[in-house]
């Protein structure tokens, strides 16, 4: 089966343009974090590369290591940021696998002993506590 080609007239793509606002983490030559506007869990965080990839199937070698690099860095940043004991890192490749945007992206949440990740509502969060949670992930990553 032949996956649907790569769109660039996503929410992903357009962030990376400046088409749209992000609370920007991190960025360098390959990829790009940020925080997710619909957090499962505070301090929720998302990874992507800056090439275009529909996901983790049509992804260059090199641009998957890429991103993973970072996905490593933000993932140790948000242990130290939000006093976390632990982290679920998750990747969902096509609708049937949970895909909603359609450009490669990696969730890291913070996790705690005893709490549950809240739903995915679709409710965008507070941009004011969205700023304040990238401003402790770019503090602990400095």
């Amino acid at each position: 089966m032949d996956a649907p080609a790569y769109d660039d007239q996503n929410v992903f793509a357009k962030i990376l343009r400046g088409e749209m606002p992000s609370h920007t983490v991190y960025e360098d030559e390959k990829t790009f974090a940020f925080m997710d506007i619909m957090p499962r869990t505070d301090g929720h965080s998302l990874v992507i590369p800056k090439a275009p990839a529909r996901n983790i199937l049509d992804v260059s070698p090199a641009d998957l290591a890429a991103v993973m690099e970072t996905v490593q860095k933000i993932g140790r940043a948000s242990l130290e940021a939000f006093s976390a004991d632990g982290l679920t890192v998750q990747q969902f490749s096509e609708d049937a696998g949970g895909q909603i945007v359609f450009h490669l992206h990696v969730h890291i949440l913070p996790r705690w002993h005893g709490v549950r990740l809240r739903p995915h509502t679709g409710e965008m969060a507070d941009g004011a506590v969205l700023a304040e949670h990238a401003e402790k992930l770019k503090a602990a990553l400095a």
